[in-house]
C-alpha cells in the first residue's frame, strides 16, 4: 500500500506564531473564531502536504474545542502533526497556544482535529504515498484516539447523523 516507505510524526511537525491585530479581533474584542479556524485549516494542510508529498483537501474538521479567549497583541502559536494515515486519508491535530511574552509559558487555548485527503491532479482522491511510523507511547495513544474518532464518523454515517 505504502510504495514510498514511511515518515515519522515529527517529519510533518508544523508551528507558526500570530501576533494578534484589529483585523483578527471580533466586536466582543476577542480574537475572532473564523480567523483562527482559518489559521489552523492552513496549518493542517501544510502539515499533511509535508507528510505525502502531495496536494491535499480539507475533508473534515472534528472536534474544534474553543478553551479561552485571545486578546490584541497576544502571541498565538498554532502546532500541528499528523496524527493517523488511512488509505488516501490523512488525520491533523493543531493545538493553539498564548504565548506568555516574559515567560515563554504557553496556555492551550484551542485544538482541533482535521481529516485531509490527498488528491491528484483532477482533485480526485488517491492514495497517501507514505505510512506513519509511531515511535512514542504518546503517538501510539493519538493514532487510537483518531482510530476512535474514524469508528465514531462511519457510525454516525451509518445511523444518518
Amino acid at each position: 500500500m505504502y510504495e514510498k516507505g514511511y515518515r515519522n510524526v515529527e517529519y510533518s511537525r508544523t508551528e507558526v506564531s500570530r501576533c494578534l491585530r484589529y483585523p483578527d479581533i471580533n466586536g466582543q474584542g476577542r480574537l475572532f473564531g473564523g480567523r483562527l479556524l482559518a489559521w489552523i485549516d492552513e496549518i493542517a494542510a501544510i502539515a499533511a502536504t509535508r507528510h505525502a508529498g502531495v496536494n491535499v483537501t480539507t475533508a473534515a474538521i472534528e472536534h474544534l474545542e474553543f478553551k479561552r479567549g485571545a486578546y490584541l497583541n497576544d502571541v498565538l502559536v498554532l502546532i500541528a502533526n499528523v496524527t493517523h494515515v488511512g488509505r488516501t486519508s490523512i488525520e491533523v491535530r493543531v493545538d493553539t497556544y498564548i504565548e506568555n511574552q516574559e515567560t515563554g509559558y504557553r496556555y492551550a487555548i484551542n485544538r482541533a482535529f482535521l481529516t485531509e485527503v490527498c488528491i491528484d491532479e483532477n482533485g480526485k482522491p488517491t492514495p497517501v504515498p507514505y505510512g506513519l511510523t509511531l515511535e512514542t507511547e504518546a503517538e501510539k495513544a493519538r493514532w487510537a484516539g483518531a482510530e476512535k474518532r474514524i469508528e465514531s464518523r462511519k457510525k454516525a454515517a451509518r445511523e444518518g447523523y
